[in-house]
């Protein structure tokens, strides 16, 4: 059996797909969670260079061979090897994918994770089949995994407690066989975050790379660049927002705070319903064919039925028949993951409710 000699940069492998809403050619700069790179390999045996950084909430990897996910690992800073497989069969493919399992991390400008290049020797790259799908999601903590690891009693705000593998986004995916992207933030809404900060809001930064993050590394790696919504289209998008709004407008009633300038009830349901269509025109706007599911409910069902009211009724005035409305199942105490959180189960329910839609849509 060889050893693994030189590390061979991505871009220099046509067969490896990237994964994600990425930047770089030699070196691949992952920030949102779900991103990592797939390939099809012969070998008996392959590694993986990374770099990584942090200087609150470390990335970890996960590994995924023939459809298993067979290993999960924390990254220390600077380079790390990670060994994908060893002492396989030589000449029998093995279809390979790594994934970030953290979501891009606004609170943490260190943070940062890139793939260097493969080092392999005995074997070679077969070209991977189309996806039958391209699928984006859009969400906040659900989305980006947060609770799908962990014990339930776990209360630490981690980067151990989240799981890109563990997602209803991934499980979506792999069951409809799509290639899939994720834009998430853990805390954030469509107006607000869950504390009523009205910076902390997914729409404005869906243009971009990664537009919600900080410091000069990642604004010279690209994270603020426009996105090329042409050079991936998806077949659908899935937006699971409003959550954390509900959270930051229920706790300013209870404590007599306004909630986005205001404490009407009225005036906060208008506020919402605005935030909802503009969000929903940029949606069409970049994605002109895609069908666009918003889903909401997997963590109770406050303000629901205005947010089905307004998605349904903006498809209406818009003559757009590919905007719907989907209620996705609740967290119960048989589903519940670490931090509050919807676990596994949760996600697994979740994903099927949104497999199902999306058969009888595509």
């Amino acid at each position: 059996m060889e050893q693994p000699t030189k590390i061979v940069s991505v871009a220099a492998l046509p067969q490896v797909r990237v994964l994600g809403r990425t930047t770089g050619t030699d070196v691949v700069n992952l920030f949102w969670t779900g991103s990592g790179i797939e390939f099809i390999y012969t070998g008996s045996e392959i590694q993986v260079e990374v770099n990584a950084d942090y200087d609150a909430y470390e990335p970890w990897l996960a590994v995924e061979l023939n459809g298993v996910q067979i290993s999960r690992v924390p990254l220390n800073k600077g380079k790390n090897e990670v060994c994908l497989f060893r002492g396989m069969t030589v000449g029998k493919p093995k279809h390979v994918r790594i994934l970030k399992e953290v979501q891009a991390m606004h609170q943490d400008p260190g943070h940062l994770l890139q793939i260097v290049g493969l080092q392999y020797a005995d074997g070679e790259f077969q070209q991977l089949p189309e996806p039958k799908y391209r699928l984006e999601f859009v969400g906040d903590s659900i989305t980006s995994g947060e609770g799908t690891v962990g014990a339930v009693y776990e209360e630490d705000w981690i980067s151990a407690f989240f799981s890109a593998m563990n997602t209803y986004p991934r499980m979506v995916a792999d069951a409809l066989s799509a290639e899939y992207r994720v834009v998430s933030q853990s805390g954030w809404g469509i107006v607000t975050g869950w504390d009523g900060n009205v910076e902390n809001k997914i729409p404005p930064f869906y243009t971009q790379v990664c537009g919600l993050l900080t410091g000069e590394r990642n604004a010279s790696l690209g994270a603020l660049e426009d996105y090329d919504f042409e050079a991936w289209q998806p077949d659908a998008v899935i937006i699971n927002l409003g959550t954390n709004d509900a959270t930051a407008i229920q706790s300013a009633a209870e404590l007599g705070q306004e909630w986005a300038g205001t404490r009407d009830v009225e005036e906060v349901k208008e506020i919402l319903t605005t935030a909802i269509c503009d969000f929903l025109k940029v949606v069409r706007e970049s994605n002109p064919t895609a069908q666009i599911i918003w889903g909401y409910g997997m963590l109770g069902d406050n303000f629901l039925s205005v947010i089905r009211e307004t998605v349904e009724g903006y498809a209406e005035q818009t003559a757009d028949s590919r905007i719907h409305f989907l209620q996705l199942p609740d967290t119960t105490p048989d589903t519940v993951g670490s931090r509050l959180h919807p676990g596994v189960k949760a996600h697994q329910i979740t994903a099927k409710e949104i497999e199902t839609y999306l058969q009888e849509l595509l």
